[in-house]
C-alpha cells in the first residue's frame, strides 16, 4: 500500500516537473512586434448607380502591414487597388441622366486600429493567447479615384474579420471593411438627383471591401529589453 501510494507521488510529481517544464519552454519562445503580407478580394461600390452591397463586385488586391502594440490591440496599416464600375442599366428606379457607364481605378491608404477581442497567438509566447480570434477595425485614410472628376478624397474604414495563426509565424486574415467617404464621385457623377445634404457621408458614395490576407511575423520582442515576466 505505502509503495502503490509512493508510485501515485512520485507519478504526480514527475507530472508537475513535466508541467512546468513544459510552461517554461512555452513561454520562452519570442512575441513579434510586427507583421507584413498581401491579400486579395473583392471590391464593391455603393452609390447612386448601385445600392446593393454583394452586387457588381470586382477584384482586390492589397499590401499591409501590423505592428502589435499587445496581443489584443494592433495598428495596421494598407495599400489596396482595385476597380469600380456600373451604369445605369444597374438603376432600378428613374435615372434623370442618359444611358452611363463607368470603369474607374481606386487606390487607397489607410491606417487603422485594430482590437482583438481575445489575446492572439500560439498561446506558446503569450500565456491565455488563442490561434483564432474576431477582431473590430476603424480608421482613416485616402482614397484616389480616376474616370470623370478623378480626385483624392479621404475615407473612413470601418469593419471587423477574423484571424487564425495558421503556423508559429504565418497569419491568415479574412475581413469585411466599409470605406465612407465624403465624395459623391467616386463614379464620376455627382448628385444625379438633385438632392442637397448637409450631412458628412449623407448622400455620397463608398465600397466595401472583402478580403483574404497572408502575412509573416517579424522583429521578435526582446523580453529581457521590456522586463517581461512569464
Amino acid at each position: 500500500m505505502a509503495r502503490d501510494f509512493g508510485r501515485i507521488i512520485g507519478g504526480l510529481l514527475l507530472a508537475a516537473f513535466l508541467l512546468s517544464a513544459a510552461d517554461v519552454l512555452a513561454q520562452d519562445e519570442p512575441e513579434y512586434r510586427t507583421e507584413v503580407g498581401a491579400g486579395a478580394g473583392l471590391i464593391t461600390y455603393t452609390g447612386d448607380f448601385n445600392g446593393n452591397i454583394l452586387k457588381g463586385m470586382q477584384p482586390w488586391g492589397t499590401l499591409m502591414a501590423r505592428y502589435h502594440l499587445n496581443p489584443r490591440m494592433a495598428l495596421a496599416v494598407n495599400i489596396g487597388t482595385g476597380k469600380i464600375k456600373g451604369s445605369t442599366d444597374d438603376v432600378e428606379a428613374w435615372s434623370p441622366i442618359e444611358r452611363y457607364e463607368f470603369n474607374n481605378q481606386i487606390t487607397e491608404a489607410d491606417f487603422r486600429y485594430e482590437y482583438n477581442f481575445w489575446a492572439y497567438g500560439t498561446g506558446q509566447e503569450y500565456r491565455g493567447a488563442r490561434r483564432f480570434v474576431p477582431f473590430i477595425t476603424l480608421g482613416l485614410g485616402l482614397t484616389h479615384h480616376s474616370g470623370d472628376n478623378s480626385g483624392i478624397t479621404m475615407n473612413l474604414p470601418i469593419g471587423a474579420g477574423v484571424k487564425w495563426k495558421i503556423a508559429s509565424r504565418m497569419n491568415l486574415t479574412a475581413e469585411w471593411v466599409m470605406r465612407f467617404t465624403p465624395c459623391d464621385n467616386l463614379d464620376g457623377k455627382e448628385d444625379i438627383y438633385g438632392i442637397k445634404s448637409s450631412g458628412l457621408f449623407k448622400n455620397t458614395d463608398c465600397y466595401s471591401v472583402f478580403q483574404v490576407g497572408l502575412s509573416y511575423d517579424l522583429w521578435a520582442k526582446c523580453k529581457t529589453c521590456n522586463n517581461d515576466r512569464d
